[in-house]
């Protein structure tokens, strides 16, 4: 029943709004400065492609990839100062190791990419993962429970992550919104709040598609103020990141970190 409500209300606000309004957004993030909590579009104004960087979650997330691209990345992360790294939960104690004394998060994914283990086997891999040094968990949602509108078994599947968290670790919400309903959506981002999730983000980057700026948009509107938005899947370049946070993230997944930023360089020049 609460649901049921919030959804309504949900849907009332974001008939009376228009998409060509930004929503201003001040998600506070553990372990970050207070600059994370102001309107990411603000690192677009000339703020420079340092402030880029950090909205960056810089991901490898291959099955194949070796101890030696682990190190690249972390090495990559402390120089150009991304948010974090995001990486298998095999390499989380090694991305540990490398990031100690940084101010680079370790974060990494659970049930990933298809979100179908058990809520057991979800808080069991974060309880791991935090034991090893994560301090951001990506967890995808139960889709085909979602779909099948059994949202009690979400919001326990959800609410099971963020208990094993125990407040150690961000907890990210991957909806998978590629192969969802926009009313799919607004119930999975209204889950996700009730549930005291800190993020909801788009996409696995395994999934049909990616990071869209409606869905974003979209997202950002349902959660308000209070929650993150991870845009993820597909961005590969500055303009698609710049796009994304204007529409409202205020975090990207993005294995194209480096390029991004150097894009931002070169915005900055001309």
């Amino acid at each position: 029943m609460e649901l049921d409500l919030l959804i309504e209300k949900a849907k009332a606000e974001l008939m009376g709004s228009k998409d060509s309004e930004p929503v201003k957004h001040s998600c506070k993030l553990q372990g970050h400065d207070d600059s994370q909590s102001s309107d990411a579009s603000q690192a677009l104004a000339g703020c420079g492609s340092r402030d880029i960087a950090r909205f960056i979650d810089h991901t490898l997330l291959k099955p194949d990839a070796t101890c030696e691209q682990i190190a690249k990345l972390c090495e990559e992360a402390k120089e150009y100062r991304f948010a974090s790294v995001c990486v298998n939960p095999a390499n989380v104690s090694l991305a540990s190791s490398l990031l100690r004394g940084t101010q680079v998060r370790v974060c990494t994914v659970v049930g990933f990419p298809l979100g179908a283990n058990t809520s057991l086997t979800k808080a069991v891999e974060t309880r791991d993962a935090i034991a090893n040094g994560a301090t951001e968990i990506d967890m995808v949602i139960n889709v085909g429970a979602l779909k099948s509108g059994d949202y009690d078994l979400v919001k326990r599947d959800i609410e099971a992550v963020v208990d094993a968290a125990c407040g150690k670790a961000l907890v990210k919400v991957i909806l998978e919104t590629a192969v969802l309903t926009d009313e799919e959506k607004v119930k999975g981002c209204l889950l996700a709040k009730l549930a005291g999730a800190d993020f909801v983000k788009t996409s696995t980057g395994f999934g049909p598609g990616g990071a869209t700026t409606p869905d974003v948009r979209l997202m950002r509107k349902v959660v308000g103020t209070e929650m993150g938005v991870k845009a993820a899947g597909g961005i590969r370049d500055y303009e698609s990141t710049r796009q994304m946070l204007e529409a409202g993230a205020n975090r990207i997944g993005a294995s194209a970190g480096v390029k991004i930023v150097k894009e931002a360089c070169e915005h900055e020049t001309r």
